[in-house]
């Protein structure tokens, strides 16, 4: 059992994980695609990478402002996996198979990937670090 302030805490960690690996991936598949693509292919991908980050981090906004409420209301220490809510678990078991299945599904191009997995990385790096920030100030 742990604190409301570890979970989050954890929540922290467990995205900023998930958002570097992902980020990791999608840096691979941009700087793949820019070796091999003109100036314009590479501003159409940086774009649309932005706006995927955009979409996503607000997505994600509403998502860590939801935990952390959830998290805060909880009167007696959780067991650590209480992070995420079974809603959050199932998002993400399907988001993580769809991810997978696609990449190795060789149904999209490279630079799917190269905008897609850098805007979908940040934004999840981005709410791993709002989450940390919670938990370094929860009082």
């Amino acid at each position: 059992m742990v604190s409301n302030r570890t979970l989050l805490g954890i929540a922290g960690f467990v995205w900023l994980a998930a958002g570097v690996n992902i980020l990791r991936i999608g840096i691979k598949a941009f700087l793949a695609v820019c070796t091999a693509s003109k100036i314009g292919r590479i501003l159409l991908m940086a774009a649309l990478a932005i706006l995927i980050f955009l979409g996503f981090h607000l997505m994600f906004s509403k998502i860590v402002t939801k935990h952390t409420a959830r998290i805060k209301g909880y009167e007696t220490k959780q067991p650590f996996w209480r992070f995420f809510d079974g809603k959050s678990y199932l998002l993400m078991i399907f988001m993580m198979s769809l991810g997978i299945g696609l990449r190795h599904s060789g149904l999209l191009p490279e630079f799917f990937f190269g905008f897609f997995y850098t805007g979908l990385g940040t934004a999840l790096t981005t709410a791993g670090v709002r989450f940390l920030i919670r938990f370094i100030r929860y009082n």
